[in-house]
């Protein structure tokens, strides 16, 4: 009996730790290993808003891609963010798993070809109810699929979103807020546009980032945060969605 390979998944961060996550959770590192995860997997960081990108030639030794939120604009024409849709495209050829959250999301649809910009309905923040479409289920694992519920509460913040998502995609969950909430190209891309690693005291935290500079308004803040009080997003549901499809339980 062989021994099984050490599975390999690569963190691309496209956002700088705040110094509240460094503090509590020792970074952003941290908190999407902790939710997506687990013993005996092996997780590599590569800071892609400062630069630092994985090695071309060791792509093919890695399971799996994450690719995180960020401040930044998906369809901003900024270096580091040119070269993360070259490296998209290619992981897309080589048909490699990449999940997209949130900026990860939006810049997996602009890679891919589709169409990104500014949320039509101004800024998301706080919980979001997103409707799963119905029937969509990923053929080979209908039976743990089917566990999940219909709708679904998610932690959002963003003020982009996806407009039309690339040819072959399909849109698999919706909001009243938002068109296209997920997405997947076959069985190897997969876009949130909320935050399934996200907890509500990273968010609340954000929120006061955001007021601080100038980005959302006090009583837009004060009403997101009361919000966020009276409901709570169904992370367990994300965790075991975001596995199955980076664990190679999709197809």
């Amino acid at each position: 009996m062989g021994i099984e390979r050490e599975k390999r998944y690569a963190l691309l961060l496209a956002c700088k730790d705040s110094e509240y996550v460094k503090d509590v959770y020792g970074g952003y590192f941290n908190v999407f290993v902790a939710t997506f995860g687990k013993v005996g997997e092996r997780w590599d960081l590569f800071r892609v808003v400062e630069g630092q990108f994985p090695d071309m030639n060791e792509l093919q030794n890695y399971d799996a891609f994450v690719v995180s939120g960020s401040p930044y604009d998906a369809y901003g024409n900024e270096y580091w963010i040119l070269k993360l849709c070259f490296l998209l495209q290619t992981l897309d050829a080589m048909r490699k798993k990449v999940l997209g959250i949130c900026f990860g999301h939006q810049v997996l649809c602009r890679s891919l070809g589709g169409k990104i910009g500014k949320a039509y309905s101004g800024w998301d923040i706080g919980l979001r109810k997103v409707k799963i479409v119905k029937d969509f289920s990923p053929c080979g694992f209908q039976e743990g699929f089917d566990e999940i519920p219909p709708v679904l509460s998610i932690i959002e913040c963003h003020q982009d979103e996806v407009w039309e998502v690339p040819v072959g995609a399909e849109v698999i969950a919706y909001s009243n807020k938002t068109g296209v909430e997920m997405f997947t190209i076959g069985d190897h891309i997969l876009g949130i546009q909320g935050h399934p690693e996200y907890t509500k005291d990273i968010l609340n935290n954000l929120i006061d980032r955001l007021l601080t500079n100038g980005s959302i308004e006090k009583g837009f803040a004060e009403d997101a945060k009361s919000k966020l009080e009276i409901g709570e997003p169904d992370r367990k549901c994300w965790e075991k969605i975001c596995k199955m499809f980076l664990k190679g339980r999709w197809n």
